[in-house]
């Protein structure tokens, strides 16, 4: 019952996954413009279906899937420059409104002290991992963004909701292999499994608005 509202919008969202990866492995870049709005449009799409407009967690729900939307155009653009930055705020400010989301719902103190311990540790990890990579420009950047993903999934995993949880672990996720693209190793294989796991974390959170 969770994915049967979102069906037609979660089949046009990974179909169009499916072929900006091919167009890209093609070599036509240019595709990007249509295929990954497309596949944004379409979980915006999943959420207005799954009734995000009926609650307070719906309607913070879809303020993040938006804000998504916008990271998603903003980096569509390669390289480093201010569309990427921008685009790093727009992901952070969509992070941050999908955990005013999760604090709509009851929440476990208990859980949410060790997932804050968890991700910690695991914070510091991906911190140390990237940190050589960055200019004074992105240490900031970089170190905000991971707090507030942090924050995100700790409160995910704090509602005890299973698709919740699994939907902000792998948006948490497939942020890494952006972090690799654009940071540390360039190339066609981060985008091949980080694409995926990205549109399917926003079509799950969407879908958990039928949750509430």
């Amino acid at each position: 019952m969770l994915l049967a509202s979102v069906q037609i919008p979660a089949l046009t969202c990974l179909l169009s996954v499916v072929l900006l990866l091919v167009f890209e492995r093609q070599g036509v870049r240019r595709a990007e413009w249509l295929f990954k709005p497309l596949a944004a449009l379409a979980f915006i799409w999943a959420g207005l279906a799954s009734g995000a407009l009926d609650s307070g967690y719906g309607q913070w729900v879809l303020a993040g899937l938006v804000l998504c939307m916008a990271g998603d155009v903003l980096l569509i653009p390669p390289g480093q420059g201010p569309a990427f930055l921008a685009g790093m705020v727009a992901f952070l400010l969509g992070h941050l409104a999908y955990a005013i989301a999760f604090l709509q719902l009851p929440l476990d103190g208990l859980t949410l002290l060790g997932a804050v311990v968890a991700m910690t540790l695991v914070a510091a990890v991906v911190l140390r991992w990237l940190w050589p990579y960055l200019n004074r420009q992105f240490q900031v950047a970089v170190v905000a963004y991971i707090v507030v993903i942090s924050a995100m999934v700790c409160l995910a995993v704090a509602t005890g909701e299973g698709w919740i949880i699994v939907g902000a672990v792998a948006f948490a996720v497939s942020d890494l292999a952006v972090a690799r693209n654009r940071f540390v190793a360039p190339g066609f294989i981060n985008r091949l499994w980080g694409l995926p796991l990205y549109f399917v974390s926003q079509l799950l959170i969407a879908a958990t608005v039928t949750l509430i």
